[in-house]
């Protein structure tokens, strides 16, 4: 089995990701990707043996729609996806890569680029092995840096994310959890 079948089965594995790569297509979210930590930390929980959705907090879904960058329309569609998915009691973070750069510096502090698309969203996490998502109107993996890191798990600083202070918390809090994770930022 290929690295990309073993993280999408062990991802579609999980009920709640299962029923969320149902529901969501329908929703018709532009550039839509179920992402981030309901995806890689799965393959860690395999690793560690640990129950499927172990230390899941939430479950991420970027879209990407830059027709109105308002507060407004990125909070109706975070209502529609509550709304299809209440019945999975879980929390679902949705966020419109399209005005990221809006709200970023006052949160993280200075230096985030206006995106240009949803990838462009996951392409900056902190953590480069964690770079992956699963589009969800093909149910294709998007995982720019590969899966080889992840599946190793190796945390280094991703090239296109200048916030080592940040990387370096990240990986601290994905290691307490997951000790056998090495973190590589020298």
């Amino acid at each position: 089995m290929t690295a990309e079948a073993r993280l999408l089965a062990l991802a579609r594995a999980s009920p709640v990701n299962a029923a969320l790569l149902e529901i969501l297509p329908s929703l018709g979210l532009n550039q839509g990707h179920l992402t981030a930590g309901c995806l890689f930390q799965e393959v860690w929980n395999h690793r560690a043996g640990r129950p499927v959705g172990w230390g899941i907090r939430d479950y991420d879904v970027f879209y990407f729609d830059d027709g109105d960058l308002s507060f407004e329309a990125e909070d109706a569609v975070i209502r529609r996806v509550r709304q299809a998915t209440a019945h999975l009691a879980v929390e679902v973070e949705v966020r419109n890569q399209a005005r990221v750069h809006l709200w970023y510096p006052q949160r993280f502090g200075p230096g985030y680029p206006q995106l240009r698309s949803a990838r462009d969203g996951i392409d900056r996490y902190l953590v480069a092995c964690t770079c992956i998502g699963i589009e969800l109107a093909t149910g294709m993996l998007y995982a720019p840096r590969g899966l080889a890191e992840l599946e190793a798990g190796m945390l280094r600083p991703n090239p296109r994310n200048d916030r080592p202070d940040l990387f370096r918390a990240k990986a601290e809090a994905y290691r307490a959890r997951w000790p056998f994770l090495t973190i590589l930022d020298e």
